[in-house]
């Protein structure tokens, strides 16, 4: 992994940041909420034990053993409706309508509180709708045998009154009340009977007075007005039992208690709602202006809680979600709720209401934490900016740092590499003068290629200076051995004195070899360059090869037209010489050595190619260097100085060799300028001598 992307991930970390604060925004908005919740929890409990002082206001507390749903709930309404059998005119939602199972389908139903008169709506699934036959209703008993709504009143121990509604046709309807003293047609109440595809719908309005304590609903279905009718009843209750609606005074007490943006509910022992004020205002939790990220941010962020439509007050009047549920089983609740979609949250909190020790109902405050959420998103809006605008400058002066970095690194890794290529080991290094690890690095690099320098500098000065060393001892052992050989000698020792003189020539040959290098050198300094064709020397030098290494076949092009250069045909063509001499003892008997010269636009190029063992990797930069071989044979034997002396008359004729792997072998390439290019080489000598 480049330095780039290490530093990238480390950049990554910045998201601890926002982390970090995102748990303390969270932590902050539960400890706002708990706050609130306690303070909510407070009011309620004083609430409730001022309520604690009006037992009568609760009806549950007096309901015995009645159950729920044996109860019908009267719901305030606002507006009269008007009594032509259709609900649309009701300030309530349909979700506050109950249902009964029918025969045919569900029936539901609703009771309407407003001005001193109860509304009644029911709406029965029918498929066979039968209405009272014409003139039945003047029958002692009322209609018989037709579909029909009863309404059971009755105030214990007192006897019941049943209220029937059933229509001869739809609309308009008269009202029949049967009580202990007969059956007669009520004028005050106002009925209205619809038919619809499902069935039909009822609609009355009936004045409070008529009406007991206690309520039940009954609906029956005839389904036929022939002998034996079939008939079917679905009651609210096998009962009635205690009609719940709003006291006026709890109503009037819970409107001087409540506080703006908060909302009281008051319940009785059975969760009916007997009181309520105030509302909730829906504001959301972001402003107008909050983008779509930022809600995603939200949603992912913060604390889940319920949905907060489960705060709302149940349309059906019956309270029973859990934390009232609680409270009404004596044990004070808080819960907060919360909406994903609507951006609303709800922080509530019940107390029981108890009178001697008995709960009689519960008091329910509700609030909004619209401060809570201003406050925490004011909090996560920042978060998020400041953390995205710090996340990306840290990721881009990383990037850039690991940039410069980099590049610095590169550059002493470029500079080294040339260094050893160009064999200029003294040359000065990028970022020397840095006080930082880098300048280290780049001034231990430029030490060890100081160091190397002397080290190639000592083995160039090598063979020179061994010849001279040598020169004089073997003169000695030489003249030794000649006197030697004038005295009188056994035959053993003769032929000692004869391998001495044989090893005495080849050391000094080997010493005539060592030394060329340097007259190389000094030819190079002294020799007069001259102008002449290259091409024509390397065809005379490898028509001489050809008898020289009479095992080997020569394949030599050098093109039509003359190839000019400025410089020492002789030390040219011994640099010639060098190159094929590597080539044959890298050859086998029968190998053709292809020698190739090309023009190009400045330059001449002059390659020798090869069949044989490739080179390694690691010898290709040392492979001219003094006293460097890589035959495998005679490692040990062989000095190294032909390459060496070929790098060396290249260079002096302002040029370059190097040496690359083929697809069969090793080819040597030669660049040397040209002689129209000859405004770079030398003027005064083939070469100027330079030491590194």
């Amino acid at each position: 992994m480049n330095l780039k992307r290490q530093l990238l991930l480390v950049s990554l970390l910045t998201l601890v940041l926002p982390w970090a604060g995102y748990k303390f925004i969270r932590e902050t908005e539960s400890a706002l909420r708990t706050g609130q919740q306690q303070m909510l929890a407070g009011m309620a409990r004083a609430i409730a034990d001022s309520l604690g002082q009006y037992p009568e206001e609760f009806p549950a507390a007096r309901s015995g053993d009645y159950a729920p749903g044996d109860q019908l709930y009267g719901h305030p309404l606002e507006t009269r409706p008007e009594i032509d059998g259709y609900f649309n005119d009701w300030a309530l939602d349909e979700a506050s309508l109950r249902t009964l199972r029918g025969v045919d389908g569900p029936i539901r139903y609703a009771i309407g509180l407003q001005d001193e008169s109860v509304y009644l709506y029911v709406e029965v699934t029918d498929g066979d709708v039968v209405y009272a036959g014409p003139g039945t209703a003047a029958i002692e008993g009322g209609p018989r045998y037709s579909d029909r709504i009863s309404l059971v009143s009755t105030s214990p121990p007192y006897l019941e009154e049943v209220l029937t509604f059933a229509a001869e046709a739809p609309g308009p309807i008269i009202t029949y009340v049967r009580t202990s003293y007969g059956f007669s047609p009520e004028p005050a109440i106002r009925a209205h009977w619809q038919d619809v595809p499902r069935g039909y719908q009822l609609e009355a309005r009936i004045p409070i007075s008529e009406l007991g304590t206690h309520l039940g609903l009954v609906v029956g279905n005839t389904t036929s007005e022939l002998e034996a009718p079939v008939r079917s009843t679905s009651y609210t209750a096998a009962r009635p039992g205690p009609f719940v609606r709003s006291s006026p005074e709890l109503t009037a007490i819970a409107g001087t208690l409540g506080q703006r943006d908060m909302r009281l509910l008051i319940t009785d022992a059975a969760g009916w709602r007997i009181a309520e004020s105030g509302t909730l205002t829906a504001t959301g939790e972001g402003g107008s202006g909050e983008s779509a990220w930022l809600r995603l941010a939200y949603d992912a962020l913060v604390e889940d809680g319920e949905e907060a439509e489960l705060a709302e007050p149940d349309p059906r009047g019956r309270e029973q979600q859990a934390y009232i549920v609680s409270a009404l089983a004596g044990g004070a609740s808080v819960s907060w709720f919360r909406s994903a979609q609507g951006g609303r949250a709800v922080v509530a909190a019940a107390e029981p209401v108890r009178a001697n020790d008995t709960t009689i109902g519960a008091v329910v405050l509700q609030q909004g934490t619209d401060a809570i959420l201003s406050l925490r998103n004011q909090g996560l809006s920042r978060l998020i900016t400041v953390t995205l605008i710090a996340t990306i400058i840290v990721a881009i002066s990383l990037l850039s740092y690991a940039s410069w970095l980099s590049r610095r690194i590169r550059r002493l890794s470029i500079a080294a590499e040339n260094a050893v290529e160009s064999r200029n080991l003294r040359a000065s290094l990028p970022s020397a003068a840095a006080g930082d690890e880098i300048g280290d690095l780049s001034r231990s690099f430029a030490n060890v290629l100081r160091q190397l320098g002397d080290y190639n500098d000592y083995l160039r000065s090598l063979a020179s200076k061994l010849s001279h060393e040598l020169r004089t001892p073997l003169a000695i052992v030489t003249s030794s051995l000649e006197n030697l050989e004038h005295e009188t000698l056994g035959d053993e020792a003769r032929g000692y004195s004869r391998r001495a003189r044989d090893g005495a020539d080849r050391l000094r040959r080997i010493l005539t070899a060592m030394s060329e290098a340097s007259r190389v050198e000094e030819l190079m300094q002294h020799a007069e360059p001259e102008r002449f064709d290259l091409a024509a020397a390397v065809q005379a030098a490898v028509a001489a090869y050809s008898d020289v290494y009479p095992g080997r076949r020569f394949d030599v092009s050098t093109g039509s037209s003359p190839a000019m250069l400025q410089g020492s045909p002789e030390l040219v063509v011994q640099m010639l010489d060098k190159l094929v001499n590597n080539a044959v003892d890298f050859s086998s008997e029968g190998d053709t050595i292809t020698v190739r010269l090309e023009r190009q636009a400045n330059s001449l190029q002059l390659s020798v190619h090869n069949p044989g063992p490739l080179l390694p990797e690691r010898m290709r930069s040392q492979l001219f260097d003094s006293m460097v071989s890589v035959r495998p044979g005679d490692a040990g034997k062989h000095l190294g100085l032909g390459l060496y002396i070929a790098r060396l008359i290249a260079e002096g004729h302002g040029g370059s060799v190097a040496a690359d792997n083929a697809a069969d072998g090793v080819i040597v390439s030669v660049s040397l300028p040209g002689a129209d290019a000859g405004a770079d080489a030398p003027r005064h000598g083939v070469r100027q001598t330079h030491r590194d």
